[in-house]
């Protein structure tokens, strides 16, 4: 059964795992990870059992914007409604601010238009990153 948490203190070793599990470069850095963690507004995690298998983090200026940063599931786990539910805690967190911004890519934009969001027209991400992924 599928738990879900708001703690922001993770292992090392689950961080990597998670993230590496998406491909996403960012697992190669789970020290960094670690205090990432801590340093977001908000996180909420997903667990079967022991193992951490989704979160979404997420930033805030305190009243008007926030930003879902991270939203990885598990591909073990996709397609079960995990990265819904992360999404509807984002949503619910944030329901009285006026805007929530994620960066979605061109893969994910119609996961993220079914969860609610509309993608800008007039508006792109642009990044500075030592990330490959």
């Amino acid at each position: 059964m599928i738990s879900y948490k708001t703690a922001k203190e993770f292992s090392k070793e689950e961080l990597q795992r998670l993230f590496l599990s998406v491909e996403w470069s960012s697992g190669h850095f789970p020290e960094k990870l670690v205090l990432a963690m801590k340093g977001f507004s908000s996180v909420f995690s997903a667990y079967d059992g022991d193992k951490l298998i989704g979160m979404a983090c997420a930033m805030d200026d305190g009243v008007m914007n926030a930003y879902l940063h991270y939203l990885l599931v598990d591909p073990a786990y996709q397609g079960q409604g995990v990265g819904r539910q992360l999404v509807a805690m984002v949503k619910q967190k944030y329901k009285d601010y006026l805007r929530i911004a994620v960066i979605g890519y061109d893969a994910e934009l119609s996961f993220y238009e079914n969860c609610g969001f509309v993608k800008s027209k007039d508006a792109s991400p642009l990044f500075i990153t030592s990330l490959w992924t």
